[in-house]
């Protein structure tokens, strides 16, 4: 069983109850009966669906003016939102008051008079949010600041065995994980898994670990105290894009994010895609859509004609091995290696890499084909790890694509875009309703059972 090894005396295991349901779920999956079972009051109240999209309230506006733009004077918000300055003030006020934003009365524009000349920005110091991506073969833990910042990340194998010790696993992992934070106080618990996930419960299918029905959200919620919010991890990395992206490209903008579509398309071990729409990801309540099998074809990479088994991270281990380009077990068979041989200039290592390129720039073409979004963005270790292959994903995506030539832009976030994600499903309820959340955030005793 795989468990952060963080060392705190004081802290105890959790004794969630890991195998009861909410008393009637909502599920991700059509042919699923409903099911009746013991309620958990707590860990049901504290499961709120993801937010992953830019939020059209007063609150919300003037909270990401600040948090993009600040320190900001309330005139300024009101221009860049549209927003009235009677309504600003009003917002800035409860805003002040709920403690997510701070006066910068230090920045005031000399010889001004009265509050409205008072910058305000973000007061991100004394709080975090708690991320968690659930990887097929690796878990992040991930503490993000208001400002959408990774503060600290700890990664760890992914727990394996028994589903309910799994999850008690990962529940005294964050346990033990927060404990580390005495200055700052959580607010939220952010889940981002491959599977299915069924946002309204926060229970998940994850076929690959042998997970069904796992309730990862209530688990969390009863060992935490905090409200949890889980998602799909595609769509949580096109959540990043969307409202965490906007801190890395010019603040002009920020605001257009409403006005297009977004494809987002992901590789590493899994593959999958993501579409936000007019600034909002586009979750279907049957879960996400797959491109796994979309059709492909490699015999360098095996020939299985399905692109998750074309392009993974195992089937390019599996490839480099069978060609001898790295040994078959010990610390030189993994991916870092063969990348550095690549690097190193070994011709047949930088064949397979580029070989793996062109099939995804392929998938790529055909998926824009279909969907035409205004822009195209690709994420994923299988796209930045090994930059260099960019130049044929592009080329290989020109020559596939029939319709006029497109940008394809790389994630903002590099080789963490896994951390972003489940650090934006943490910040998404804040950044929809920040006065909201920080009533819902209010601090609960963790329930224990016998």
């Amino acid at each position: 069983m795989a468990e952060l090894q963080i060392e705190d005396k004081q802290m105890s295991t959790p004794t969630s109850t890991l195998s009861a349901k909410p008393a009637v779920r909502r599920t991700a999956h059509a042919k699923r009966p409903l099911v009746a079972a013991p309620r958990l009051p707590q860990a049901r109240t504290r499961i709120v669906a993801p937010s992953l999209k830019v939020a059209d309230a007063a609150a919300a506006q003037v909270f990401a003016a600040a948090r993009l733009r600040g320190p900001i004077a309330r005139d300024v918000i009101a221009q860049s939102t549209g927003l009235s300055i009677a309504t600003v003030n009003r917002q800035v006020t409860s805003l002040l008051e709920a403690g997510v934003l701070r006066e910068r009365a230090d920045l005031a524009v000399s010889g001004a008079i009265g509050r409205p000349r008072v910058p305000v920005e973000v007061n991100h110091e004394p709080f975090l949010t708690l991320g968690i991506h659930i990887g097929a073969r690796t878990t992040s833990i991930v503490a993000t600041d208001l400002l959408g910042r990774t503060l600290d990340v700890v990664e760890t194998p992914t727990p394996r065995g028994a589903q309910s010790a799994a999850l008690a696993s990962l529940a005294n992992s964050a346990r033990r994980y927060l404990s580390r934070w005495h200055r700052r106080r959580p607010l939220w618990v952010g889940v981002a898994s491959g599977g299915v996930v069924d946002s309204i419960t926060g229970y998940l299918d994850h076929p690959r670990l042998g997970w069904s029905d796992a309730p990862v959200g209530p688990v969390l919620a009863d060992a935490l105290g905090l409200p949890v919010s889980v998602a799909s991890h595609v769509d949580a990395m096109a959540g990043a894009e969307l409202l965490l992206g906007g801190r890395k490209q010019p603040a002009t903008d920020t605001f257009k994010a409403t006005e297009r579509t977004s494809l987002y398309v992901y590789a590493r071990e899994t593959v999958g895609y993501a579409l936000s729409i007019g600034g909002r990801v586009h979750s279907p309540a049957s879960g996400p859509g797959t491109i796994a099998a979309l059709p492909t074809q490699s015999e360098l990479l095996g020939g299985s004609g399905q692109l998750e088994s074309t392009v993974s991270d195992e089937a390019v281990l599996i490839a480099a091995r069978k060609a001898r380009i790295i040994p078959v077990e010990g610390p030189g068979s993994t991916l870092q290696a063969l990348l550095k041989v690549a690097r190193g200039g070994n011709e047949k290592a930088q064949e397979l890499l580029t070989e793996r390129a062109r099939v995804l720039g392929e998938a790529v073409a055909l998926l824009r084909d279909m969907l035409n979004p205004d822009e195209l963005v690709v994420g994923g270790q299988a796209f930045t790890e090994y930059p260099e292959g960019m130049a044929e994903v592009e080329a290989a995506f020109a020559r596939r694509s029939v319709m006029p030539a497109r940008e394809i832009r790389l994630t903002a976030f590099g080789n963490r875009v896994q951390e972003a994600g489940a650090g934006v499903v943490s910040l998404g309820g804040i950044y929809a309703d920040p006065i909201g959340a920080m009533r819902r955030a209010q601090p609960r005793r963790p329930e224990a059972t016998a």
